[in-house]
């Protein structure tokens, strides 16, 4: 899988959770302490994640990291 589809499948990845959550682009980024358009750009597959606010999403949604890593793969794999 090319970079950009890997960016755009987690950044879809992140906004099923976000939304299943019933969490908006701004609370997301106010609880993990990052801008709204960078979690915007997450989630059109326009930024390439470091780690760390990886797991800093991952705690803003309440969920593990290897979960978002799941959806991810069942939802490319479906």
């Amino acid at each position: 899988m090319e970079t950009i589809k890997i960016q755009q499948a987690f950044g879809q990845a992140i906004k099923s959770i976000r939304m299943e959550k019933g969490i908006s682009q701004e609370k997301l980024a106010e609880l993990v302490d990052l801008h709204r358009t960078y979690i915007s750009d997450i989630e059109r597959g326009g930024r390439n994640v470091s780690l760390v606010n990886i797991f800093r999403i991952a705690e803003g949604l309440e969920v593990k990291v290897f979960e978002i890593f799941q959806k991810l793969e069942k939802d490319n794999t479906e």
